[in-house]
């Protein structure tokens, strides 16, 4: 098992092996953002800002104008914490920048509720200009990083990683769409949408009900794939989305806002409900605060 932060920085060191024009910028967080192999064999390319997460964004903000490849790295709260300067140095100036957020979710378990990313992918979702994605495993995060360092960007993009190892559900064959959600499973009783490090999860989960639960990973929550949300909320009538973030405004809010406009469907939005948690072990964290397989589970049972 790999976490999505480790398939990152392998992907990182490959594609910058091929392209002199990717830089780094860390705030003092390379070894855990796994940008440390990266800053040791390219040490020309990587700027080690140190804690000052406002100044690494208005920094690389400038080096994007110059047309260099950006990529910036930090914790997910650390980094979506300086809203404002996002707001303004990147979403309204639409550089074309990757912010890359490790430590997403209860998932970073004893780190403690300080360190994890709960409310990040709802702060970058409000954000005009921005893409939002959210690798499932670590043949995904691969797929998507190897995509957004070879492909032409036109605006800023928020890169959602985990530091929990995850079971791998895909094989070397998975080919990255963006923007297209991924259907894992078929199903007729229930749709279950999905972002993420809990995709083996809600397969244990659905193998364990045994429903016929159709299961669909969505690694771009923004610009969200529309098209597939309403053909599984037509074929199926019930909705479940998982995620290891708050329930307010991250992958649950934003397939609620099509359907109350597009398809009105039962919905059930599975995450953090809006507290702040504890410390603990990811499994523990998962099971205490409703997110794991057995709560799963139990709500694909009640819901159908």
């Amino acid at each position: 098992m790999l976490a999505t932060r480790d398939a990152f920085g392998t992907q990182l060191l490959k594609s910058s092996q091929k392209n002199d024009n990717i830089v780094v910028l860390s705030a003092d967080l390379s070894k855990p953002t796994r940008t440390d192999k990266f800053a040791k064999e390219f040490p020309d390319r990587f700027f080690e800002i140190g804690i000052a997460e406002s100044n690494m964004i208005g920094i690389g903000s400038g080096l994007s104008e110059y047309g260099f490849k950006v990529v910036m790295t930090s914790f997910a709260t650390f980094l979506t914490g300086k809203y404002d300067v996002i707001r303004v140095s990147l979403a309204y100036s639409n550089s074309p920048v990757i912010l890359v957020g490790t430590h997403g979710g209860l998932a970073i378990g004893k780190d403690g509720v300080t360190q994890m990313g709960l409310e990040d992918i709802s702060l970058m979702r409000s954000l005009p200009n921005m893409t939002v994605m959210q690798p499932a495993t670590a043949i995904e995060a691969e797929k998507m990083v190897e995509h957004l360092l070879t492909s032409t960007q036109t605006n800023p993009i928020y890169l959602r990683l985990g530091r929990q190892p995850v079971p791998e559900v895909f094989d070397k064959n998975y080919q990255f769409i963006p923007n297209k959600g991924v259907v894992c499973r078929e199903g007729k009783e229930l749709a279950i949408f999905v972002s993420g490090c809990l995709l083996d999860e809600v397969f244990n989960a659905v193998n364990d009900s045994g429903k016929d639960c159709a299961i669909i990973n969505i690694h771009t929550i923004k610009p969200f794939d529309k098209e597939i949300l309403l053909k599984y909320a037509k074929q199926c009538g019930k909705i479940i989305t998982v995620e290891d973030h708050s329930i307010i405004g991250g992958l649950g809010s934003a397939v609620s806002e099509i359907l109350s406009e597009e398809y009105p469907t039962l919905q059930k939005r599975i995450g953090l409900n809006d507290i702040f948690p504890e410390s603990g072990s990811p499994t523990d964290l998962w099971e205490k605060y409703g997110i794991s397989k057995n709560a799963i589970k139990k709500s694909i049972l009640d819901f159908i």
